[in-house]
């Protein structure tokens, strides 16, 4: 690997870099509407030489390379969706030292990284005797639900080695996976006027008095885990002087840990289960479910060893290391040994004030070009 060769195609790729980032960001992409920058994405590979791009159902672009007859294929992914719902372009500002706009960060700053590290690889004619695989994923916001890694997963069934995202701080590496469930609750009774009807069952009410009890959850505490909860959204009733006839709330759970996940399943459900339906009918409805690891640490511990050097190397620190949820929640369910590491430095992830460090991209290029030559000679 000649490191001086990378970080000059680094540099010479400023321009370009925000360029690209600029053209992105003022693409939206909801989760599930990725539509638009997973065609820019496409024609982008194509315009530099890609062969074989395609779009699969899921919204995911794919560049396979000299993957046709391999089973120890290399994947490296960032997302294309964004955690905001808009639908029209977003705010962007570009301050001369940091770049400003929804969503810039997470992830399409990586993004762009990865279509120009696919870049570097067909410049270069780098063709991989075990096959690599860029891929611009769909689907890892929210409710989302991971849902363009689970199709790639599904595609290349027992042919994926090892997976790498770019989703993260330039100095921190996810290297332990974060599960989760997510349910919409939905509470309804009977309702009614608040005058006449007074005394009827409020929906609102009832909802309220599970939201309640979840908060009265003792989580399991094991050593070097972490469990969470949350109630993150609350709606329902029809008007200031009527009874609520019905009550929806989005929450969730998470752990690190598959044991503490199962016992939080089992509070959820035990609260879920406690309303009389005289009362009131609770539908609950699991609206997102990401795994924790199933894996070998040592299988990981193999990989980290490949990545975590040239990151350092780069940045000029040691790394520190985190539990997250990403799309490596995926392959490592599966035994597939992952990590999420980063490609810039931002603030404020996943609110209006989201920004990106402009030189910290250069540098993230220089580490995902770095990386995937060190992975693949």
């Amino acid at each position: 690997m000649n490191t001086q060769e990378i970080k000059q195609f680094s540099e010479n790729s400023r321009e370009e870099i925000f360029k690209l980032l600029k053209e992105l960001c003022n693409i939206p992409a909801p989760s599930h509407f990725e539509h638009e920058r997973a065609e820019y994405c496409k024609k982008y590979l194509e315009s530099i030489g890609a062969k074989g791009v395609y779009i699969d159902e899921a919204l995911n672009v794919v560049f396979p390379l000299n993957c046709e007859n391999s089973n120890e294929i290399t994947v490296f992914a960032a997302h294309t969706d964004t955690v905001f719902p808009d639908r029209e372009p977003m705010p962007y500002y570009d301050d001369g030292e940091k770049i400003h706009s929804p969503g810039v960060a997470d992830d399409t700053a990586s993004v762009v990284v990865l279509l120009l590290m696919a870049k570097y690889f067909i410049e270069n004619k780098i063709v991989p005797e075990k096959g690599v695989m860029f891929v611009c994923n769909s689907c890892e916001e929210g409710l989302g639900n991971l849902k363009g890694t689970r199709k790639l997963f599904e595609d290349y069934s027992g042919r994926v080695s090892q997976f790498v995202t770019f989703d993260s701080n330039l100095d921190v590496v996810a290297d332990v996976c974060v599960g989760s469930h997510r349910y919409e609750v939905e509470v309804l009774t009977e309702g009614g006027h608040s005058f006449g009807n007074f005394g009827n069952k409020n929906a609102i009410h009832v909802a309220s008095q599970l939201i309640n009890e979840i908060y009265k959850i003792n989580v399991p505490e094991k050593e070097g885990t972490k469990t969470t909860y949350n109630v993150g959204i609350f709606e329902g009733g029809t008007s200031v002087n009527t009874i609520a006839q019905n009550a929806k709330f989005l929450c969730e759970y998470r752990s690190d840990n598959i044991e503490c996940l199962a016992y939080m399943e089992n509070e959820f459900k035990r609260i879920f289960d406690s309303v009389d339906s005289s009362i009131a009918e609770v539908k609950v409805t699991k609206v997102g479910d990401r795994p924790c690891a199933d894996i070998d640490p040592a299988r990981v511990e193999t990989l980290k060893e490949k990545i975590v050097p040239v990151i350092e190397r780069v940045i000029e620190k040691q790394v520190s290391f985190s539990s997250s949820s990403t799309d490596c929640n995926i392959p490592l369910s599966l035994g597939v040994a992952a990590l999420c590491i980063g490609t810039n430095m931002h603030y404020g992830v996943h609110t209006r004030e989201e920004w990106v460090d402009k030189e910290s991209i250069v540098k993230g290029l220089e580490i995902a070009v770095g990386v995937g030559m060190e992975i693949v000679d």
